[in-house]
């Protein structure tokens, strides 16, 4: 393990939700949710791809991807989402297009960001607080509303009736790491706090209900968070945004966050 982690940590940011389901799970394939493949060049490991319910190409060259494209030929597609740096991740579906495609949606341009301050001029919502575990009533119409306005399918349309997402949201709650503004009973801001590692966490879910947008709840509300994360979880908060989301963009700029790379995303 300690060989995948040292890959890992090359680009500590972009590669925080790979090195967080190693650090809690090892290598194993099924407490890890997935297998973890590796490419090795001169006899030592160069190169990884995690292989579950996302593809994700790690540090992966030219003669890595191919190989992992190999791969994951022969094994059949059993991934909802290919998911990486630009480059490599480009190039992987360059390889699996013509066997796999076509694909749902592509996203080929999504910025990866971080911070690790917030501006002193932007002020905290104190109203965003940490769900409760006894609050999933309130937690999950917001989560599947920001699932589905995001990736364009209801998490609970999959085969199992959104049992899997609804226990990811659950075991979010149930961390601490889901937080929210709730006004009249409902959830009008959301974030939640999802790959944690030593040195950098990554915001995911972040969503404000429609009729809401344009209040500045996000920026106000994503200050609380950012303020928590730093304080109570890593020094460098992440996080990644479709670069056609321009609202988006303006928030996370306005708080502080800078580009630190570029992903890319096929969704099946």
């Amino acid at each position: 393990m300690a060989d995948a982690l040292a890959v890992l940590q090359r680009e500590p940011v972009a590669n925080a939700f790979v090195t967080a389901r190693v650090l809690e799970s090892g290598l194993d394939p099924i407490r890890l949710g997935g297998q973890m493949w590796g490419w090795y060049h001169r006899g030592r490991l160069d190169a990884l791809c995690y292989a579950g319910a996302n593809l994700v190409p790690v540090g992966a060259g030219p003669a890595a991807v191919r190989a992992f494209a190999e791969r994951a030929l022969r094994q059949g597609r059993r991934c909802s989402s290919i998911v990486g740096p630009a480059d490599a991740t480009a190039d992987l579906w360059s390889h699996l297009e013509p066997h796999w495609g076509p694909a749902r949606e592509l996203r080929p341009r999504q910025l990866l960001m971080a911070t690790r301050t917030v501006p002193p001029g932007i002020r905290p919502d104190p109203a965003v607080r940490a769900m409760r575990k006894g609050e999933m009533d309130l937690v999950l119409p917001a989560a599947v509303a920001m699932f589905t306005e995001e990736v364009g399918i209801s998490p609970l349309a999959a085969e199992d009736g959104g049992l899997t997402y609804q226990a990811r949201v659950a075991e979010t709650v149930g961390a601490g790491r889901c937080f929210a503004r709730v006004e009249d009973g409902r959830i009008v801001f959301k974030a939640e706090i999802g790959a944690v590692t030593p040195q950098v966490c990554q915001l995911q879910g972040v969503w404000t209900a429609p009729e809401y947008r344009g209040r500045g709840l996000a920026t106000a509300g994503m200050a609380a968070v950012v303020r928590h994360a730093l304080t109570a979880t890593a020094p460098v908060v992440s996080l990644y945004v479709n670069d056609f989301n321009a609202p988006a963009l303006a928030v996370y700029r306005r708080l502080g966050f800078t580009e630190t790379g570029t992903l890319m995303s096929v969704l099946f």
